[in-house]
């Protein structure tokens, strides 16, 4: 992409962010927080490095990405200030690249992938975030750990030096209508307010990955911290056939 159009990207996406954080704006005047306790991560997922490159231009400072190998192609030369958010469910033969290039992880959801995160961070004397994602919507297309199953889980996390556990992602219900996600987000903020209260291995657990393009309000109003956002600001994805 040559310069001129770079910088009509740049500020294509820097527009799209202005609209999105209004959004996030508004959601935290109407629930009485304070808009700098959400947090946006621009999901380039599917999109070129290009469009990375001009987001950061246009100020993101946090990226979600599904797939492990995309995110290497992207964020295999990290950027001073810049965080990479794996987002997507990771198979265990991309833990070891995962915990190498990210700086958090939403999707852990096995006792197996975070003592292998582990072990890479040591090796690499790195630490990571972790967030355990649960499956808050129980369809069958979604990852993460079903509910009945969730509070045994991480009543059982190990005490990991180089992982810090931040608290729970989930992803809304896929139905169109971004209040059917209300009762999963709600559920999602209880359990994890039950075990930040517990303090030791938990006692970072502040945060919630919930919300997206289309149900971020209603996530917003249901405590979410960090929002997930790629549609609305990068555009819509072409999927291969």
């Amino acid at each position: 992409m040559d310069n001129e159009n770079q910088q009509l990207r740049t500020q294509e996406l820097a527009q799209a962010t202005s609209l999105v954080q209004q959004r996030i704006s508004a959601a935290c005047i109407q629930s009485g927080r304070q808009q700098e306790s959400v947090k946006l991560i621009w999901v380039s997922k599917m999109h070129p490095l290009s469009d990375v490159e001009a987001a950061i231009a246009a100020g993101a400072t946090a990226f979600g990405e599904n797939k492990v190998q995309e995110a290497l192609e992207k964020f295999a030369n990290s950027r001073l200030g810049i965080e990479l958010h794996i987002i997507g469910p990771v198979q265990s033969n991309k833990w070891r690249k995962a915990a190498h290039v990210a700086q958090w992880i939403h999707s852990a959801d096995s006792i197996a992938a975070l003592q292998k995160y582990e072990e890479v961070c040591a090796e690499q004397s790195k630490h990571l975030q972790v967030l355990i994602q649960v499956n808050t919507s129980g369809e069958a297309s979604k990852s993460g750990l079903d509910m009945a199953n969730a509070k045994s889980f991480l009543e059982h996390l190990p005490n990991l030096p180089h992982l810090t556990y931040r608290g729970l992602m989930t992803i809304g219900i896929h139905t169109g209508v971004a209040e059917d996600s209300r009762a999963g987000f709600a559920w999602l903020r209880k359990l994890r307010d039950e075990f930040l209260a517990r303090g030791g291995i938990y006692a970072n657990f502040t945060e919630l990955s919930m919300g997206m393009t289309d149900d971020l309000e209603v996530a917003i109003t249901e405590g979410s911290t960090l929002v997930r956002v790629g549609t609305a600001i990068f555009g819509a994805r072409h999927y291969p056939a």
